[in-house]
């Protein structure tokens, strides 16, 4: 590789160092090329990159794309898989080749500009896929919301029989049809209470007044007779 094949390398692997949501390093001793065939399809899936490039190549890529944590992994052979995509798709799938092969072994990696711990991507790996992930927040979301259609469903299914009844009973005339209903004549009955604004045992003082004159006639038959003697 000559000095220009050199500098693009660089540029072209700076330029995925950049473009990628996290970078998982490994240790691709062993692996055959028939295998990096096969993980690269997998990994494919993923959006994400499998490449074995030379660690003074990368060195000089992380320092262009100011990615100095990358720097620290490249110590023994290492091949980087820069994830475009779905980071924790991509950790299985190397995660799942490891397991199989006993290959691949992860290093390390980063995410966001965050320096990842092997445990860390460990446990990325057994992570759900952002595709499940979407499918449980959207049955989440929606459950309140399905729930409260059905109950408004109920509510105007209720409403709809009430009704129903309601003309059913006014076509065979167990309701007057025209007449308002009997709500409507319910808030003259608090009107009752007026009987007792006015009772009628109060008033009974009446009749002493009309005693008085009944006195007074009394004493005229006495005056009448005073009048008589005096004539007599």
């Amino acid at each position: 590789m000559n000095r220009e094949q050199k500098a693009a390398a660089v540029a072209e692997i700076a330029e995925q160092i950049k473009e990628s949501d996290a970078i998982f390093a490994v240790d691709y001793r062993g692996i055959s090329v028939t295998q990096v065939a096969e993980l690269r399809g997998k990994l494919r899936e993923a959006d994400a990159t499998f490449r074995v490039v030379k660690n003074t190549l990368t060195e000089r890529a992380a320092d262009a794309a100011e990615a100095q944590a990358l720097k620290e992994l490249l110590t023994g052979p290492t091949a980087l898989t820069f994830v475009r995509g779905d980071a924790a798709t991509a950790a299985k799938a190397i995660s799942t080749f490891n397991k199989e092969t006993d290959l691949l072994a992860f290093k390390g990696g980063i995410m966001d500009g965050e320096t990842l711990e092997v445990a860390q991507i460990q446990a990325i790996a057994k992570l759900p896929s952002r595709h499940v992930l979407y499918g449980q927040l959207v049955g989440m979301v929606a459950a309140p919301i399905t729930g409260l259609a059905r109950s408004l469903g109920g509510l105007l299914g209720g409403l709809a029989i009430a009704l129903g009844q309601v003309q059913e009973k006014k076509q065979s005339g167990e309701l007057p049809a025209g007449e308002p209903p009997a709500a409507a004549a319910e808030p003259q009955a608090p009107e009752a209470p007026a009987e007792e604004a006015a009772p009628e045992p109060e008033a009974a003082p009446e009749p002493e007044a009309a005693a008085e004159p009944q006195d007074t006639q009394d004493d005229t038959p006495s005056d009448n007779e005073n009048d008589s003697g005096a004539s007599a």
